[in-house]
């Protein structure tokens, strides 16, 4: 067996244990299957399940909600890809819902979930029907601070005939991680480490143990842990690792995506060329074969329409990248570099043997990019589109001033060594004089110095917060929800409801998506074509208009 209550470090600032470690722990331990229940969230979920089955071990997808008023708490572990999808709803509503009540959770449908709860609150509180009944366990934990709990928790399932099960909540790979648990806990909380009350802190017991382990504890009640193999055994989630999950481009009535971008991309023909030749007709025919061989017309459908709403709109924007390289992007509008002309190869964008989705990189002025979003949330559905975070993770710098303030160093203090400390990953802190020249006058070999660099060494990629993406959003066929989590952006403030996914995790997930980028210069250069188009002729009575939003047009036609 092995424990199904286990945290990874995206239980922000919380949990030690890298996916990596997790996986590979469990791998050399011997178990056929590992779990993953970080708090409310599902940030390393796709990974998780990724790396798991690139090892040959079932991954077992949970999560554990607590309730924001009450310190109730529940883990959800999906049965099958209808659970995983509730999950994702789950989490969303415990992310955005201010109202949001673990308790009321217990009053839809959780057929297609198990839960598991060590709250005895919890349990008095919520109505245990018969088919609650067939899914939910009662957690047993067994340490020293646990011990009494456990016993009521017992007795509790035995009187009201709740099955039990056997775990051991995970957040560190080992006992020698606790100190490190306690610093990210201070830098969390923004205290210090000695200022940490007990409640605060993780159980120090709470570090992984092997399937012997469990099994040495819980000899004296097997049922605890067939519990546990029964759950893993019947929990069956297939999120299909690389299958694109195409949106959909509404279409006119009797007319297939193919067809359509059939149509359009022949009408842009006939407008980029003066003269049609039969290379560029044959070269036309080939790329919309090898698009829709891929599956991806609708993916070109929906990257014309934004272009075609923003040049209604007088948007100035450029397509870039590889998608230069299309004759299809550039009779679509794209892109304004004729691949004929300068013989560029389309194999380059896309091809039969490039299975990931072609990328269409567009930049629109700063100034403008948000009205463009908003379009697409409006024309695709605001269930059905997402902006994509980004996680932010502890670099040398800051892995190296956060720690310094957990252990009571001065602000002043700490920016005599931290302004030295260049852009690069924490795991270089303990040798940094060695291979940063600008460093050498740094003396890390004296406490708490030393102390200090080993522990910030170890944050070395983990992760801090949620931001957003710079370019990224993503549109889904059905519901997004159905798919990943959503949640509030770092600064709630704004409203920014972002994946919790980042763009690389979405993207293994196969969800489709669109680059969007902000670029100044594009405002600018707007400014200054409208400041020009206000120069009046000799009559003035006419003005000269240079088209904003296609300045090379003029040039391929």
């Amino acid at each position: 067996m092995f424990s199904l209550h286990v945290h990874s470090y995206f239980s922000f600032l919380q949990s030690t244990i890298k996916i990596e470690e997790l996986v590979s722990f469990a791998k050399k331990s011997g178990s056929n299957y590992v779990s993953l229940t970080d708090t409310n969230g599902m940030y390393g979920l796709i990974q998780f399940f990724k790396i798991a089955k690139e090892n040959n071990i079932k991954p077992i997808l949970g999560v554990l909600i607590d309730d924001p008023k009450e310190k109730h708490s529940a883990i959800f572990i999906a049965k099958n890809n209808d659970g995983y999808a509730q999950l994702c709803r789950i989490i969303t509503s415990r992310k955005l819902n201010e109202k949001f009540s673990l308790s009321e959770l217990f009053n839809q449908s959780l057929e297609n979930l198990f839960v598991l709860t060590s709250s005895l609150e919890l349990l008095k509180k919520i109505k245990i029907d018969s088919s609650l009944k067939q899914n939910l366990f009662v957690e047993l934990i067994v340490t020293e601070k646990q011990k009494r709990k456990t016993r009521l928790l017992y007795e509790f399932a035995k009187e009201n005939q709740l099955k039990i099960v056997a775990t051991h909540p995970a957040y560190f790979l080992s006992k020698e991680d606790f100190l490190l648990h306690k610093v990210l806990t201070a830098i969390k909380l923004n205290t210090t480490v000695a200022n940490l009350e007990e409640s605060q802190i993780i159980d120090e017991e709470y570090y992984l143990r092997t399937p012997e382990e469990l099994s040495k504890t819980w000899k004296a009640l097997p049922e605890a842990l067939w519990n546990a193999d029964k759950i893993a055994h019947e929990s069956n989630v297939d999120l299909k690792i690389g299958d694109y999950k195409f949106p959909t481009f509404p279409l006119p009535q009797n007319e297939s995506a193919f067809s359509l971008l059939w149509k359009i991309a022949f009408e842009g023909l006939t407008k980029r060329y003066m003269k049609i030749t039969d290379q560029a007709i044959k070269r036309l025919q080939y790329e919309l074969e090898v698009i829709d061989e891929l599956g991806f017309s609708d993916y070109f459908l929906i990257v014309w329409d934004i272009i075609r709403e923003a040049k209604s709109r007088g948007i100035i924007h450029i397509g870039r990248g590889s998608a230069a390289n299309s004759l299809v992007s550039y009779c679509l509008g794209f892109t304004e570099v004729d691949p004929i002309k300068y013989n560029l190869y389309f194999e380059r964008f896309l091809n039969r043997g490039r299975l990931s989705p072609p990328d269409v990189d567009l930049d629109f002025s700063w100034k403008e990019r948000d009205a463009i979003i908003k379009y697409i949330f409006e024309k695709y559905g605001y269930d059905k589109v997402g902006m994509i975070s980004t996680t932010v993770t502890f670099r040398a710098r800051s892995a190296f001033r956060e720690v310094a303030k957990a252990f009571g160093i001065s602000e002043s203090e700490i920016s005599k060594y931290s302004k030295f400390i260049p852009w690069t990953s924490a795991q270089n802190l303990p040798n940094i004089a060695e291979k940063f020249p600008e460093t050498r006058t740094l003396d890390f070999q004296n406490e708490p110095w030393k102390t200090i660099v080993n522990l910030a060494s170890k944050l070395a990629g983990f992760p801090r917060h949620l931001s957003i993406h710079p370019s990224g959003l993503v549109i889904t066929k059905e519901k997004i929800t159905n798919y990943v989590a959503m949640e509030f952006a770092k600064n709630k403030g704004l409203g920014i409801v972002v994946t919790q996914p980042d763009m690389y995790s979405t993207e293994e997930l196969g969800l489709i998506k669109i680059d969007l980028l902000s670029q100044r210069s594009l405002g600018v250069l707007k400014l200054v074509m409208n400041e020009l188009n206000k120069i009046v002729t000799k009559e003035e009575s006419e003005k000269i208009q240079i088209p904003i939003y296609n300045i090379t047009q003029s040039q391929n036609m």
